[in-house]
């Protein structure tokens, strides 16, 4: 039973080869989904500063009541 004898080719490598082979490309949609969420979001929130002052939100208040309901305070 005799070890080989060739270095495994993970030892050989030098840093600078190792170092070359980490540098990949990204592909086009890692830069473009964060671009066109980036204009998504700019545009909702120019488009909000335009809107006019409306009543309280009913939603809020019906969420508060049901959660008022579901949780019981103080019993």
């Amino acid at each position: 039973m005799s070890a080989a004898s060739s270095p495994s080719p993970a030892v050989s490598r030098s840093p600078a080869v190792k170092a070359r082979r980490l540098r990949t490309r990204l592909p086009w949609w890692a830069l473009a989904l964060p671009v066109v969420s980036f204009i998504a979001l700019l545009a909702l929130v120019a488009s909000a500063s335009e809107a006019s002052a409306a009543s309280p939100p009913q939603g809020l208040t019906w969420l508060l009541e049901a959660l008022a309901r579901i949780v019981p305070i103080g019993v």
